[in-house]
């Protein structure tokens, strides 16, 4: 009989832990950007409120009309004010409305030009394009990926780091609430921190207290000013700070140790965060990289006590 007769076979979860360390400068080959429509395009760049992406929304789906609208009459198809569309022009690079509409209509008349199908086949599926741009982002990331050895190396320090606090607000709570939650199955002290202000400072500098080094934060747009504010609190507490974002430059990266920035999906009227959710994950698996004996003891205690306990449906 074979010496690991009987032994428990591993879990899914620890299978993959195992099976799927990161591989220090292994390069890939770059892939082609996805293309892009005129329109999407140009209000792809900046970073638009809900609001104003309720407006390219409309531009999208309806540029053969929507090109020869007055400010007055846009503002009403779409339910805005008129100083909401005047600013929404400004936010993607034009002086004002009219600068706009002429860009506008410039697309539109090119695409009338192109036959009664040309608007249908450019503007597409709205929600297909959502996953365009997010295939795109992904692309993005995947090149950047090539030379992993800075995750490799900022997931070795997290792994560390005890306690390892996890700081995400407001709109960024959710990614923090997953990294926190995966996190805890193979680090021995986790501590989540969703609460802006005082609250946030008290749990900072009582980490840096219990022995902890490092933070890992996450500012998604729209960036929070008591994201900037907590991130300065834990550097001058005396730890450093890994942030997860999707700019590369700006005062929150600024203040940052190591900055990851992944791009968002910003097609819809909120974002969504394929990029950034992957690069959670390899983080994660930077860190069970970093220590596989303390990954294999926590994953295997931790899989024993949910069957214990029955945590999970037999599916």
């Amino acid at each position: 009989m074979g010496d690991n007769e009987g032994a428990q076979a591993p879990s899914p979860q620890q299978a993959r832990a195992q099976a799927s360390a990161i591989t220090a400068g292994k390069s890939v080959p770059q892939a082609e950007a996805a293309p892009a429509s005129q329109l999407r395009e140009l209000f792809d760049g900046p970073h638009l409120s809900p609001g104003q992406r309720r407006i390219a929304q409309y531009l999208i789906e309806n540029i053969a009309e929507a090109a020869f609208l007055s400010i007055t009459e846009l503002a009403d198809r779409v339910g805005v004010s008129q100083p909401s569309v005047t600013r929404f022009a400004g936010a993607v690079g034009f002086s004002g409305y009219p600068a706009l509409r002429e860009k506008l209509q410039s697309i539109a008349l090119r695409t009338l030009a192109g036959g009664p199908g040309a608007a249908e086949e450019d503007r597409g599926n709205e929600l297909q394009a959502a996953i365009d741009a997010e295939i795109e982002n992904l692309e993005n990331l995947r090149r950047d990926f090539a030379d992993p050895d800075r995750v490799i190396s900022v997931g070795r320090e997290l792994s560390r780091s005890t306690p390892l606090t996890v700081l995400g607000l407001r709109i960024s709570v959710s990614l923090a609430e997953y990294f926190a939650y995966a996190a805890r199955r193979i680090h021995p002290d986790v501590r989540l921190v969703t609460l802006g202000g005082s609250v946030a400072y008290d749990a900072l500098l009582q980490a840096r207290e219990a022995g902890g080094t490092w933070v890992l934060a996450f500012s998604m747009p729209r960036h929070a000013h008591e994201t900037l504010t907590a991130v300065r609190v834990a550097r001058s507490a005396g730890l450093k700070v890994a942030l997860i974002t999707d700019l590369a430059l700006g005062p929150v990266a600024d203040e940052a140790d190591v900055t990851f920035a992944t791009g968002t999906g910003s097609r819809l009227v909120f974002d969504s965060y394929a990029g950034p959710g992957v690069m959670c994950a390899a983080l994660l698996q930077a860190m069970t990289d970093a220590d596989p004996e303390r990954t294999q003891a926590r994953l295997e205690e931790y899989e024993q006590l949910a069957d214990q306990h029955q945590f999970f449906l037999k599916d």
